[in-house]
């Protein structure tokens, strides 16, 4: 009996260190020197440097020179047409981007067509990476365009955390098994018994990268002081997308001081635009209705990493749902929301995480062309109205598991130390 639980204590050590010397190895990127990274046209000056005017050209080459590509990428910072299109953005919006190149046209599409789109900065986070979608953003002529890369992309950790590692557990298997067959991660499953998957992982790992990179690290908004708002690549948004913002931001400013968020779109369609598209309504933040054009400020955003631990021991591979949990539990007082009830942002992706099949694009783009006829003679309403003030309070729910692993924990955690 002694020797068996010795044998247990003596494993249960060696998985935390293999853990800290993953994360140390995996954290590599982040500890690259500035002179490693610094381009032969960088001028040091006052201390700082001076970013050469050239975008960085990835290498496909091999593993080891993409991860090169990505870093040097972020360190850079190169902004796309912003000769074209100077001085400060009246507007920031954040992409996420995975790898649906067709969805991503359309979004770039209707941006094209947005009013004021000019004045605005994009800014493209990728976690995959490809000469096909890197082009179609660089394609973009119509305003400035930054682009970042998630620098634990499991494309760039194919064969290890935070990729798949072959040596973690099944998945399925149950605790007692994973701890005799030993395999890496034997000791953290999530709450319902089952072993991280790192395709499911990631997008909660890049949102929260995400945040931090957007609002420590990029030099082109460091004198902003607006809202950010965070797209993703499957979403099209309305040509009086901007004019709405103002609207709302004026509205905040006279009506709704304590309003934490904005959220320009919502999951109920251009059905009845028409009679909503100058209502507003708040409320307290709920995963699975405002996390669709969610604006932050600057002080939101403070008021989240307040909560950096809470959110990355959250056992629910979701951002959004974890970001409900923390929503009166970390945050004392629950988040409060300014939402339009007429959406100017559509869901155009059937394709997803878990949807792969009965899905195609044309009829996504078909919907969008009905929908934006019917409801074109009421955008950009002259002013809002408050439609409902409802309850601002804390909303549980039951966490979905898929990050019981102490690797992710772990990795969350350091985003906010080192980026």
């Amino acid at each position: 009996m002694r020797f068996r639980l010795l044998k247990r204590n003596l494993l249960a050590l060696l998985g935390v260190f293999f853990v800290v010397l993953t994360l140390l190895f995996s954290t590599r990127i982040l500890m690259i020197s500035e002179s490693e990274i610094r381009g032969p046209d960088d001028v040091v000056h006052g201390g700082g440097v001076m970013r050469s005017g050239e975008p960085v050209k990835f290498n496909f080459g091999s593993l080891a020179e993409l991860t090169q590509s990505v870093y040097t990428a972020n360190y850079k910072q190169f902004v796309h047409n912003a000769d074209k299109f100077p001085g400060e953005p009246q507007l920031v919006l954040v992409v996420q981007v995975h790898n649906r190149p067709e969805y991503l046209r359309l979004l770039i599409s209707s941006l094209e067509k947005a009013a004021e789109v000019h004045s605005f900065l994009l800014i493209f986070s990728h976690d995959y990476f490809s000469e096909e979608i890197i082009a179609i953003v660089q394609g973009i002529t119509f305003c400035k365009v930054l682009q970042i890369y998630f620098p634990f992309s499991t494309q760039l950790y194919p064969n290890e955390f935070p990729g798949q590692d072959p040596h973690d557990c099944p998945r399925d298997i149950s605790k007692d098994n994973a701890l005799k067959t030993r395999c890496l991660n034997a000791e953290h499953p999530d709450s319902y018994g089952h072993y991280r998957e790192a395709f499911i992982t990631q997008t909660k790992h890049h949102w929260w990268w995400k945040l931090h990179f957007v609002w420590e690290r990029v030099h082109a908004i460091q004198g902003y002081s607006g809202f950010v708002i965070f797209l993703e690549e499957d979403n099209y948004i309305l040509p009086d997308f901007f004019h709405l913002y103002k609207l709302m931001i004026e509205f905040r400013k006279n009506s709704c001081p304590d309003c934490d968020m904005l959220a320009l779109g919502n999951h109920n369609g251009l059905s009845d635009f028409t009679k909503l598209t100058n209502t507003v309504l708040t409320t307290g933040w709920m995963s699975t209705k405002h996390n669709i054009g969610m604006a932050i400020s600057r002080e939101v955003y403070y008021k989240l990493m307040g909560c950096n631990n809470e959110f990355c021991i959250y056992d629910d591979y979701n951002w959004d749902w974890t970001l409900q949990h923390l929503s009166g539990t970390c945050i004392s007082k629950p988040l409060k929301v300014l939402t339009a009830e007429g959406t100017r942002i559509l869901h155009t992706g059937d394709c997803g995480l878990h949807q792969k099949e009965n899905c195609r694009l044309e009829w996504a783009s078909q919907r969008v062309e009905e929908g934006l006829q019917k409801a074109k003679d009421a955008l950009f309403p002259q002013s809002l109205v408050l439609n409902s003030a409802e309850p601002v309070q804390h909303q549980p729910h039951v966490k979905n598991g898929g990050w019981g692993d102490v690797r992710d924990h772990i990795l969350c955690h350091n985003y906010a130390k080192r980026l």
